[in-house]
């Protein structure tokens, strides 16, 4: 089995012309909604539109059988204001993901998108986490950057600013996917802005007490945990300089596998090992395009399962850990 922890909503229409609503008359019109069929939203994930076919032909065409699904992180729009209008949008995300569970029960499961905005307390998104949970979700998306490098910097994620979030994840048991949302800035398109944050974030929370205060605590990291696999050398070396332990809190956290080379697959699953590694492709998104480096064929970036699966160094159980295991405990998958 093949369960891919890192995908996103591909909405209807409608909830990208719902975002414009709402921001071009700037909440002053009322909340509406986002009015939408079952059929459309069936249409919707059978369309071509980020791949070269629909979102649930490139899931069967990669043979994964569930896929975990969050908000487009660039759509969501932290640092806009006024806040009313990032908290709606996050939830109508929130609401039609929920109902593509109920479509394809056999195919989505939920990943809910915090409605955090930039200068406000991470408890005004704990209503709305506790209802997705209690709809069915497995867990929230967290972005580490409300702010969407304005220049304005957040709370590292190993200060108390995002405690109440943290308590709360850990009393209903579920996991925070780290991943940044869009960069306002033209020197660090969204992309980089995603590597980069995530990077600060597993520093963030390695060298702090985030672990010892939260035990139980369960975050997953994506894309690799963006630069860390590349650097922990240095991380490490440099905090024994102020007598920590770098790896302590490291060895707490999960990866996603959403890097599109085989050097870079085989540097994260040996750096933090199997048992800490969920696979996660994206697909489709950036890496659904066919691969520059093998023309004429049709093999796109994130078909990344047989890459992982030919790693003969791996055994077959951590390969198992890797596509499933990890997944299902970590998320409590019923499948």
């Amino acid at each position: 089995m093949i369960i891919d922890c890192h995908g996103h909503v591909t909405a209807p229409t409608q909830l990208w012309s719902y975002k414009a609503q709402i921001l071009s008359h700037r909440g002053s019109h009322g909340r509406g909604g986002v009015r939408v069929s079952d059929d459309e939203i069936r249409a919707a994930v059978n369309r071509k539109e980020m791949a070269p076919c629909g979102h649930l032909d490139m899931l069967h065409k990669h043979k994964t059988d569930y896929q975990l699904i969050s908000p487009r992180p660039f759509q969501m729009m932290s640092s806009f204001e006024p806040a009313r209008v990032v908290h709606w949008f996050a939830e109508e995300c929130n609401k039609i993901i929920h109902r593509q569970m109920e479509l394809f029960p056999d195919t989505f499961f939920g990943v809910c998108g915090l409605p955090q905005v930039a200068g406000e307390p991470i408890e005004n998104t704990l209503p709305e986490l506790e209802q997705c949970i209690k709809a069915g979700f497995k867990g929230c998306m967290l972005n580490p950057d409300p702010y969407e490098n304005t220049g304005t910097h957040p709370p590292g994620l190993g200060e108390r600013y995002w405690y109440p979030l943290y308590e709360k994840l850990c009393e209903l048991d579920v996991p925070a996917h780290i991943h940044a949302t869009g960069s306002r800035q033209d020197r660090e398109p969204y992309s980089l802005h995603f590597i980069n944050e995530e990077t600060t974030a597993v520093y963030g929370l390695a060298t702090s007490n985030v672990f010892t205060d939260f035990p139980d605590l369960k975050i997953v990291v994506s894309h690799g945990g963006g630069a860390v696999p590349y650097q922990l050398g240095r991380f490490i070396a440099g905090n024994v300089y102020s007598g920590g332990d770098f790896l302590k809190g490291f060895s707490k956290l999960y990866f996603d596998t959403v890097l599109y080379t085989e050097g870079a697959l085989r540097l994260l699953i040996e750096t933090v090992g199997a048992e800490h590694c969920l696979f996660g492709s994206e697909c489709p998104g950036v890496g659904s395009q066919y691969d520059p480096r093998t023309p004429g064929t049709e093999h796109t970036m994130d078909d990344i399962a047989p890459v992982i699966a030919g790693f003969d160094w791996l055994s077959d159980a951590e390969k198992k850990m890797i596509f499933e295991d990890n997944a299902r405990r970590l998320f409590k998958l019923d499948v």
